[in-house]
């Protein structure tokens, strides 16, 4: 842990978390990288505390790389790439997507945890849509239950709200890309952390006042509050199972 004295700096944070490297693009200069680090520290200790997690939760057994400043895309503000487990946030344009990326990097590695005949590119969301069939665990069965939630109607046999919505906008739109379940399983895990850190806009924001969540791309009403205690739910006992692990 970093002592409540020193100032978290990238070097710090990657010895904590223990993520297998982080990156500075070139164009980032001294002030901004010391800058981002701290506002990196704060944002990954609230989603710790809001995963009820430990460190190596944070970078996925220390499987998980990030890029401040490095990687980007035209119009892009931040993204992962499955193919090098590596999360990215633009310099200036990546602040509020953390928590979004950070679940797209959770969605993939439980795709070959959840699901044995997964590959290496497979996201669990997308899987468990598709009905392959899971490995029998507990855990396993949880996180199926945040899926449903988040994809489909109460009762299970019709699409969800939040399905519904992202569907009719891919259409309007002419993409494909807000119904894709790993992008809904994504904005709907910003609402939870938004709900629960509301005051860590550079971890999440946007889930509640943005033009996306004004269109219903985000859970609203009772379908949030549901899928908010199922994602509760599965990380409280993850949360547990992993404190477990480092007790031992």
């Amino acid at each position: 842990m970093i002592a409540s004295h020193q100032i978290p700096s990238f070097v710090s944070i990657r010895r904590q978390f223990d993520f297998k490297g982080i990156e500075m693009g070139r164009w980032v200069t001294p002030e901004e990288r010391d800058r981002a680090a701290i506002n990196f520290h704060n944002a990954l200790c609230d989603l710790q505390s809001a995963l009820s997690g430990t460190t190596h939760l944070i970078s996925l057994r220390g499987t998980l790389g990030l890029q401040y400043g490095k990687g980007g895309r035209p119009g892009v503000s931040a993204h992962y790439v499955p193919a090098m487990r590596k999360l990215s946030l633009a310099k200036n344009a990546g602040a509020g997507s953390l928590a979004h990326e950070w679940f797209h990097a959770f969605d993939h590695y439980m795709g070959e945890k959840m699901f044995p005949i997964a590959d290496s590119q497979a996201f669990a969301s997308n899987m468990w849509l598709n009905d392959y069939p899971s490995g029998k665990h507990p855990l396993n069965a949880l996180l199926g239950e945040c899926f449903a939630a988040i994809m489909l109607s109460n009762d299970g046999k019709q699409p969800s709200d939040l399905f519904t919505v992202s569907r009719d906008t891919d259409d309007r739109l002419g993409v494909l890309y807000y119904s894709r379940p790993e992008e809904m399983c994504a904005r709907a895990f910003e609402a939870f952390i938004e709900d629960s850190v509301p005051q860590n806009k550079f971890l999440v924001r946007g889930s509640i006042h943005s033009d996306e969540a004004k269109l219903g791309l985000y859970p609203k009403g009772q379908q949030r509050l549901i899928i908010n205690e199922m994602f509760n739910q599965y990380f409280g006992v993850l949360g547990a199972a992993l404190q477990r692990e480092v007790m031992i």
